[in-house]
């Protein structure tokens, strides 16, 4: 009878262990992974309710009226956050301008992260945002109020999908959560939208 070489069996169970390390560092790369590759999945495809980002604003506008309604919501956070308005009523297509305001209540500086959805969750595909203060962190200094605008329009799709063509509403909701990743800047009020007027739409 042979028998088995100590040498080689030595040399596989450090080559099997090696596997195992790979595969257990893997599976946590993977899990860190998940929560900013399903962000990004949702806002590339609306998928959830979770509003798509858009790079220009639409070329088209319809005639037919859309109210969007308007929600914001606080968890875990010593902020005040509210919508300066309650609905806005605008031609899908027409390009809104919103704004929120955070009022930071704590005598330290405070980071959070705005998520946010749109019900019905099948309008989310169409739901889309030019600018929001919902892409990155905010940092409020303490005792500060600070206004965000978002900027967003409903595709004209909207009117010829079978699931969302009978639909006259949408709403718009945000919920500050505090922030898992620090390291942000101090919050500004976006500058690229140039000054454009708080006047309803």
């Amino acid at each position: 009878m042979s028998s088995t070489d100590p040498f080689d069996v030595s040399r596989r169970n450090t080559r099997v262990a090696a596997y195992c390390a790979a595969g257990f560092v893997a599976m946590i790369g993977a899990a860190y992974a998940s929560v900013p590759l399903y962000r990004a999945f949702c806002q590339l495809t609306g998928f959830d309710g979770t509003p798509r980002r858009a790079e220009q604003a639409s070329a088209t506008t319809l005639e037919r009226n859309l109210v969007v309604r308007f929600d914001a919501n606080v968890r875990e956070l010593p902020w005040s956050f509210r919508a300066q308005q309650t609905s806005q009523t605008l031609r899908i297509g027409q390009t809104g301008l919103a704004y929120f305001t955070v009022t930071n209540n704590s005598d330290q500086p405070v980071t959070g992260h705005a998520v946010y959805n749109v019900t019905p969750q099948l309008a989310g595909a169409y739901f889309q945002k030019l600018e929001c203060f919902c892409f990155s962190n905010q940092t409020i200094p303490a005792g500060k109020t600070i206004e965000f605008p978002v900027v967003y329009f409903v595709d004209p799709k909207f009117a010829e999908d079978f699931d969302t063509r009978g639909k006259s509403e949408v709403t718009l909701s945000y919920t500050f959560f505090p922030a898992q990743d620090a390291a942000p800047k101090a919050a500004q009020a976006p500058s690229a939208l140039g000054g454009m007027p708080k006047a309803g739409l």
